[in-house]
């Protein structure tokens, strides 16, 4: 009984230091608006590479499911929505208008956007750069992808074939995802270790 005792004790200590050292790692926030299931597809491979980086917690969520609370704990957010007519869809654009303003309690976060579309040259940067430009007046600290192909973040083309198979270009634009997820992480991480102000 005393055995049992003690094993109890210390799974109790080791879930409580777990507990305590949990909210020690930087929030990575994922959260998008999909009709079709394409921008979810992309959510989840950002999602998978920011994952990939140890020591940072990857909360992903539809817009509809976000609470205020989760925008101030993340210290990244990364923002994705479908293309509707060369921008970005209403409820994306709702979410965000409604973010927290006064005091500036979304200051020096890391941002980020991913966007699905139905082509080629059929809006894609246009609403990466809207979401970016919100991010902007909320005074947050936006990054693309890792290299020029992805200077804007992450986009999927589900609509139009590149010059491969369909199924090759879909692992291609979710290859894309992971990167900017990991790269987002990797970044947050990176500002959060060297005590940088990120809210």
């Amino acid at each position: 009984m005393k055995y049992l005792f003690v094993m109890f004790m210390l799974l109790t200590l080791a879930l409580s230091v777990q507990a305590q050292t949990s909210h020690l790692k930087p929030t990575i926030l994922i959260t998008w608006y999909s009709v079709t299931g394409h921008t979810e597809e992309m959510a989840q491979a950002v999602a998978q590479g920011a994952s990939s980086v140890p020591g940072v917690q990857v909360q992903a969520l539809p817009v509809d499911s976000v609470r205020e609370p989760m925008l101030l704990r993340a210290q990244a957010i990364i923002v994705g929505s479908p293309v509707y007519n060369g921008n970005v869809a209403p409820a994306v654009q709702q979410f965000i208008n409604n973010w927290p303003f006064d005091g500036q309690p979304m200051k020096d976060k890391i941002g980020a956007a991913f966007v699905s579309a139905g082509g080629f040259s059929a809006g894609e940067e246009l609403v990466q750069l809207n979401i970016l430009h919100s991010m902007l007046i909320f005074n947050m600290i936006v990054v693309g992808g890792p290299d020029w192909k992805t200077a804007f973040g992450a986009s999927t083309v589900v609509e139009e074939a590149g010059t491969g198979k369909p199924e090759d270009s879909k692992k291609y634009f979710l290859a894309k995802g992971r990167r900017l997820g990991k790269r987002v992480a990797q970044l947050t991480l990176e500002c959060y270790n060297n005590k940088m102000e990120i809210r």
